[in-house]
């Protein structure tokens, strides 16, 4: 039912075919977020004609609302959320780990309290196993605990408990229309790194996770972590590098292998009312836009710049209509997906490592947010 293949490489850059129960996925491949069944401000249809091929959702958000028991009966998320392709979940470790002052981790489970009421409540591997079959994605995660990268004795502690917690969520999986990635942590050591990437290798789950990045450590750092795990990892088995997506992220991550990428970066800059371009991030807000009648992009195809100059999208903005966000989000998600849709044209034609320079340089001014962004982070 799970199956990967490589169709190219070029050097440690390679495209694939991962093939699911609702079809297959063309590698490398960007996945927009829909943290609770919907990416933001977007339907189904303006996904599909961004040619998105993978929507992830989130465990933590869907447990608790609406539930997954829900859900399940709902007919899953597929149906829920009427996406018919491929579709991921996380495993809610990270999200517990973003709740450091209300939750309590031991070597069994975490207990915290919800963000939306304050109620308390219990995840533990078998848990998040069971909440995400009942929700019925194609890929789902093994429980894991996400820790402060520069924090090694504790990223040392958090690594074993993912391994134990790993283990347990290979034994409480039940669905076989369901692929298990196991996820590497260890910090941004080296040492941590390479013992958790063959400790996951050797679970010979259908893919592999790399998670515990872009969580505070520096871009060397990534880059020196992904050097470490990605070459201990098996071929035939795609490679999910968690929460990271700017466009330099992607190409930097492509370049050494790695084959899925997910952020909430392009909705939540559209929602701030940035956007990606090759001049660099543009602030559509600025007064500078106001008689522009440009699109956002001359070459981008997607719906926003074929119809829609940066004079009426700036309008929008400043009158407050909602409409700006959902424009700006099919601008961004479908900037990342041509993105990444160029990079497979270049690995198949082996000119990935000669075009990769360039293509870093022309997304250079998009890799860090404004301060207004910054701000309101």
């Amino acid at each position: 039912m799970f199956s990967f293949q490589v169709t190219s490489k070029d050097n440690r850059a390679r495209t694939g075919i991962f093939s699911t129960p609702h079809g297959d996925l063309i590698t490398p491949v960007f996945a927009p977020v829909g943290t609770q069944a919907t990416v933001k401000t977007l339907t189904p249809e303006h996904l599909k004609d961004i040619n998105a091929s993978l929507v992830l959702s989130n465990t933590y958000h869907l447990y608790l609302r609406p539930g997954d028991e829900l859900v399940r009966d709902m007919g899953g998320l597929h149906k829920f959320m009427q996406w018919q392709r491929p579709m991921l979940t996380d495993s809610g470790g990270f999200q517990v780990f973003s709740l450091a002052k209300t939750r309590k981790i031991d070597n069994d489970g975490v207990t915290f309290k919800s963000h939306i009421d304050g109620s308390t409540h219990r995840f533990t591997p078998e848990k998040s196993i069971q909440i995400q079959e009942n929700l019925g994605a194609d890929i789902i995660m093994a429980f894991d605990e996400c820790s402060d990268p520069n924090d090694l004795k504790y990223s040392k502690i958090a690594m074993e408990r993912t391994h134990r917690w790993a283990e347990r969520s290979v034994q409480a999986k039940t669905r076989a229309d369901q692929a298990l990635f196991g996820i590497v942590q260890g910090g941004v050591n080296p040492d941590l790194r390479a013992e958790s990437a063959h400790f996951i290798a050797s679970l010979d789950t259908p893919g592999i996770a790399i998670g515990g990045l872009s969580v505070g450590e520096t871009k060397q750092e990534m880059h020196d972590t992904l050097d470490v795990v990605l070459p201990l990892l098996p071929e035939n088995k795609p490679r999910y590098l968690m929460g990271v997506g700017t466009p330099e992220d992607i190409i930097n991550g492509v370049a050494r292998g790695v084959d899925i990428f997910d952020c909430v970066l392009p909705t939540r800059l559209a929602r701030h009312h940035s956007a990606f371009s090759s001049e660099g991030r543009l602030n559509m807000m600025n007064a500078t836009f106001s008689r522009d009648e440009r699109p956002i992009e001359e070459t981008c195809d997607c719906y926003t710049c074929k119809t829609f100059t940066r004079a009426y999208i700036r309008h929008l903005i400043v009158a407050k209509e909602l409409l700006a966000g959902t424009l700006l989000s099919i601008h961004n998600l479908r900037a990342l997906i041509r993105l990444v849709e160029s990079l497979r044209a270049s690995i198949l034609d082996n000119t990935f490592e000669a075009r990769s320079a360039a293509l870093l340089a022309q997304w250079a001014n998009n890799a860090s947010r404004a301060p207004m962004i910054e701000s309101k982070k």
